[in-house]
């Protein structure tokens, strides 16, 4: 999301370079969505694709719609869009099939049911091989479950961020879906080394609740604990932050557009916490324990649906 908006000033040259160094690393899923720049990043992953990665699974989304440059979006989960808007990401991403394609966000009122259906629908056409959800309720997720298997649920989950574990992980793990966390790292907060001031005058996270000057300097204060486990096992924050949501049977999509970072972040899956540290992270991160919301009302929008 990072490569296209949100987060400041973009580089296509530089966020190329960061996606082949993620594929010469290991790393398989690309996760996108049509909103992500309106477009432009899912027509930036179709160059990267283009040059040969014909493994790599693209995961990405629909439902979310929002002028060019805007912050404020309606969602819209109606059949005739859902059709438009798969067949406009094929054409961007310039593939036959997508290999994942979530619902970026349910729209309220709207029976799953039927949301699903037309997914499945495209299943059966072969325009994408699986189906996901995102931010959804676990009433959602298994009404949609019982129309056609879901592939994957993707919602928020750090130590900052842990609504998922109450009913949504549960019902991910009684049902056999994958859970995709986003947002690993709280969006940099839990590197340890997050500055306020150096954001972009465009970076959303100016105006999120959580990252206000008050809560943020609460917030960074209640850092120790990760700092102490990091530099126990010799590492960043960052890593020990990603560690713990793979030791919670999550897969982990920390975005970046700066190679350090990636580079950083894929050594974290060698990093192996102890029961002890889970335990003391669990502990010192309870959920609630971070101050402020993760979205304005406007980001809220479609989330726990």
């Amino acid at each position: 999301m990072g490569m296209s908006e949100f987060y400041g000033e973009t580089d296509d040259t530089q966020s190329l370079a960061v996606l082949a160094r993620a594929y010469e690393l290991g790393v398989r899923m690309f996760d996108t969505a049509d909103m992500y720049g309106n477009g432009h990043n899912e027509k930036l992953l179709a160059r990267f694709l283009n040059e040969g990665r014909p493994d790599a699974l693209v995961a990405t989304k629909f439902g979310i719609r929002k002028a060019p440059g805007e912050y404020a979006r309606s969602i819209d989960n109606s059949p005739d869009y859902i059709r438009q808007a798969c067949d406009a990401s094929l054409r961007r991403l310039g593939v036959e099939q997508i290999g994942l394609y979530y619902v970026h966000r349910a729209e309220a009122g709207r029976p799953i049911e039927e949301t699903v259906q037309v997914l499945a629908d495209l299943v059966q056409a072969g325009k994408i091989a699986r189906i996901g959800l995102s931010e959804v309720s676990a009433d959602t997720l298994r009404r949609a479950h019982a129309v056609h298997p879901v592939a994957a649920v993707q919602s928020e989950y750090s130590l900052t961020t842990r609504d998922m574990e109450a009913e949504v992980l549960p019902a991910c793990r009684e049902l056999g879906v994958a859970f995709v966390a986003y947002s690993p790292l709280g969006r940099g907060l839990l590197s340890g080394v997050f500055d306020r001031d150096s954001l972009a005058e465009n970076d959303f996270r100016r105006n999120a609740p959580r990252f206000g000057d008050e809560a943020l300097g609460a917030n960074n204060a209640r850092l120790d604990t990760l700092r102490a486990i990091a530099d126990m096992r010799e590492a960043a924050p960052s890593q020990a932050a990603l560690a713990w949501v793979l030791a919670k049977g999550a897969f982990a999509i920390p975005g970046t557009k700066r190679l350090a970072y990636l580079e950083q972040n894929i050594a974290a899956t060698s990093l192996r916490l102890s029961a002890d540290d889970i335990t003391r992270l669990d502990r010192a991160y309870a959920p609630g324990s971070f101050t402020g919301e993760r979205y304005t009302a406007e980001g809220m929008k479609g989330v726990n649906v």
